[in-house]
C-alpha cells in the first residue's frame, strides 16, 4: 500500500480514492467500470451514446432512420437512454456491492439533460454520482438532487467552480460528492482550456488545485469533500506530496488513460496494441473538435489530415480590394472569389496535386480537399443526428430551429462517427483516438512489458503500490 493513501467514505461506504475516468463514446462501459468498483474504487460508466443490447446480449447497432436531423436526434436520445440504463445495470451486477458506480455525461452532448433524467429514473439505487464536464453544467446539481445521487462537476479552474457554485450549486451543497480538477494541458479528450491560457505553456496543477480548495473553503465546503486530480496521473508516487496534505484537503485521483489497456476495457485490440507504441510527443492538444473545445488525441493519419486540411486554406473576399486583386480560378464555381496573388499561386499548386475542391468555412476562407474527401465531408454533414448541443461541423444546434446560424465548418469532423467507429473496430488510422498526454508511458512502464495486459483488479492493485 502506498504510504499515506487511505480509503474515503463515498456513498456511505469505504472506497479507495481511485476514480476510473468515464471516457467518451463506448471507451468505458459496464465491464471496465464494474470491475473497477469490484476492486474497491469508483468505476465510471460513460453515458455518452452508450451501447445497448438485445435479449441475447448482442450489441444493438445505432442506426438512424429519421429523414430530418431533428428526427435522428430523437433516435439518438432514445439510444442514449437505453444504452445508459443497460450499462449501469450490468456494471452494478459486476461490482457486487463493492466500490461505487458513477456515470459520466458531457454537458454539451445533444439531449444531455433528457438522457441524464432517463438513465437516473430507471437506475435508482445503482448510481452513486454523476461526473459532468465539457461545458458549464449549472443544472447538474438540481438533477442529481432530484434522484438522490452526488454530483461531481469537472472543472479546470477555481474560477469555473466558483461560477457554478454561486449560480446553482450552493442551493444543494449536501449532494456535492467531489470536484474533479481536470488538467487542461494533460488530460485526454475534451479539455477546459480558457482563452486566457496558453495551450503551449502548461501550468503546474498544484497551485491551481490549491486555489480551487481555497474557493471551496471560502464557500464553507468541508475538506472531506474530495478534489479529484484528473489528467496526467499515472504513478501515485509522483503525487506523494498531495496525499494527506492539509493545504489541499482530501484528494482522490482519476485514471483515464491507464484503464484503456486492461482485459476488461471494451476498446478493440488494435487500439490497445497502438497504445504501447505512442511516442512521448505522440498526443496533440488541438482545436479541430466540432465542440469548439480544445481536446487531446493521438497523432495519427486522421488527425494529420485535419491539420493538413487547415493548412490548405486561404482567405477570400467577394469583391476585389487592395489586397485581393485576382479571381480564384480553381476549386470553386462562380467568379465572386477574390484572393491575393500569392494565395492564387497556392490554390493552383493544391489543385495540381489533386486537391481540386474548395469548401467555404464560416471565417471567409476556403479549404482545398480532394473530391473524395469533399464527398465524405458533405455526407457526414448531411447525416448529422445532433450528437452535440452545438456542432461547428454541421451547424446543428439543439434549439433555435436546430441551427447555429453559421456556415458548417469543413475544417472539423463528425465526432459521433469518428468515436463510434474507433470504439467498435474500425481502422484506428482513420478515426479519432483520444488519449491523455501520459499515454507514452504504456511503452515505458515495466508493468506492461512483454505485451502484458492486466485485469482491472491487477491494475488497481498495482496503482495502490504507488506504481
Amino acid at each position: 500500500m502506498f504510504k499515506g493513501l487511505k480509503p474515503i467514505i463515498y456513498g456511505g461506504r469505504e472506497v479507495w480514492p481511485l476514480v476510473e475516468g468515464g471516457k467518451g463514446v463506448a471507451a468505458t462501459n459496464h465491464a471496465s467500470s464494474g470491475a473497477w468498483a469490484a476492486a474497491g474504487g469508483i468505476g465510471t460508466v460513460s453515458a455518452v451514446n452508450a451501447d445497448s443490447y438485445d435479449e441475447n446480449g448482442n450489441m444493438i447497432p445505432q442506426v438512424f432512420f429519421g429523414k430530418t436531423r431533428a428526427e435522428r436526434h430523437e433516435e439518438l436520445v432514445a439510444y442514449g437512454i437505453k444504452g445508459g440504463i443497460a450499462q449501469v445495470k450490468l456494471a452494478h451486477e459486476i461490482a457486487g456491492g463493492k466500490g461505487a458506480i458513477n456515470i459520466n455525461v458531457l454537458w454539451e452532448m445533444g439531449g444531455a439533460q433528457r438522457i441524464l433524467h432517463g438513465i437516473l429514473e430507471e437506475t435508482r439505487g445503482m448510481v452513486t454520482g454523476v461526473t459532468c464536464g465539457a461545458g458549464m453544467p449549472y443544472k447538474l446539481s438540481e438533477i442529481a438532487a432530484q434522484y438522490g445521487v452526488y454530483y461531481l462537476p469537472i472543472v479546470s479552474s477555481a474560477r469555473a467552480f466558483r461560477a457554478l457554485w454561486k449560480r446553482a450549486y450552493h442551493k444543494v451543497p449536501e449532494w456535492l460528492g467531489a470536484v474533479v480538477y481536470e488538467d487542461p494541458w494533460l488530460a485526454g479528450g475534451h479539455n477546459g482550456l480558457s482563452n486566457a491560457e496558453d495551450p503551449r505553456s502548461p501550468e503546474d496543477p498544484y497551485p491551481r488545485v490549491k486555489a480551487l480548495r481555497d474557493v471551496m473553503r471560502a464557500e464553507g465546503i468541508s475538506d472531506e469533500v474530495p478534489i479529484v486530480m484528473a489528467g496526467g496521473v499515472w504513478y501515485l508516487r509522483d503525487w506523494d506530496n498531495w496525499i494527506d496534505n492539509p493545504e489541499l484537503g482530501q484528494i482522490a485521483f482519476q485514471f483515464g488513460t491507464r484503464p484503456l489497456l486492461t482485459q476488461e476495457s471494451p476498446i478493440p485490440d488494435g487500439w490497445k496494441d497502438a497504445l504501447t507504441k505512442i511516442p512521448e510527443d505522440g498526443v496533440l492538444l488541438h482545436q479541430f473538435s466540432p465542440t469548439g473545445f480544445y481536446s487531446s488525441a493521438v497523432i495519427n493519419p486522421f488527425l494529420q489530415e485535419l491539420q493538413n486540411r487547415s493548412d490548405r486554406q486561404i482567405p477570400y473576399t467577394q469583391t476585389a480590394d487592395m489586397d485581393h486583386t485576382l479571381q480564384l480560378d480553381v476549386g470553386v464555381k462562380g467568379k465572386n472569389f477574390w484572393v491575393t496573388p500569392a494565395d492564387l499561386m497556392k490554390a493552383r499548386e493544391w489543385d495540381a496535386r489533386g486537391f481540386t475542391v474548395a469548401l467555404k468555412t464560416p471565417d471567409n476562407t476556403l479549404v482545398f480537399v480532394t473530391p473524395s474527401s469533399g464527398d465524405v465531408i458533405r455526407k457526414d454533414q448531411k447525416d448529422c443526428m445532433g450528437c452535440l448541443s452545438h456542432c461547428g461541423f454541421s451547424s446543428w444546434k439543439d434549439h433555435d430551429n436546430n441551427s447555429t446560424g453559421r456556415l458548417a465548418d469543413p475544417r472539423s469532423f463528425c465526432i459521433q462517427k469518428a468515436l463510434q467507429n474507433i470504439a467498435h473496430g474500425a481502422p484506428i488510422d482513420e478515426n479519432l483516438m483520444f488519449a491523455g498526454h501520459s499515454a507514452y508511458l504504456f511503452g515505458k512502464d515495466p508493468f506492461y512489458s512483454n505485451g502484458f495486459v492486466p485485469t482491472v483488479k491487477q491494475l488497481v492493485d498495482r496503482i495502490l503500490t504507488g506504481d
